[in-house]
């Protein structure tokens, strides 16, 4: 059985932060490129972050860059996603998603993932 489990949503003020963490089993997390989307009601789904295998970051969407920091511990199965100066634009379902043979061409395409996480919700008051 696969899980990709997202922790960490909640309710934060405009300028806060806060730290999705997703843990993953049932998958070679050390062999495995992992993804972050989001989405917010009547909205697309939006890839923010991608990370290969060996912790390299292939990519930021470009709403989050210099905001948010992407990053994985293989030791703990574990994908994390620090997110800083959080605006309420960013409120919204956010989801881990395992792929594989992932690269800058298709990182943001949610269809390129194989597995996805039930998601956490953030959100971001004004």
């Amino acid at each position: 059985q696969v899980y990709l489990v997202e922790s960490g949503g909640g309710l934060v003020e405009t300028g806060g932060s806060l730290r999705l963490s997703c843990t993953v089993s049932g998958l070679l997390f050390g062999e495995t490129t992992m993804g972050w989307f989001r989405q917010a009601p009547g909205k697309f789904r939006l890839g923010i972050s991608c990370i290969t295998p060996k912790g390299a970051v292939i990519g930021y969407a470009d709403s989050v860059r210099g905001r948010f920091t992407i990053s994985r511990d293989i030791a703990k199965n574990t994908v994390s996603l620090q997110m800083n100066r959080l605006k309420p634009d960013d409120t919204a379902n956010y989801y881990c998603a395992a792929g594989i043979g992932l690269d800058g061409s298709n990182w943001y395409v949610p269809h390129a993932y194989g597995n996805w996480g039930q998601g956490t919700q953030v959100t971001v008051s004004s």
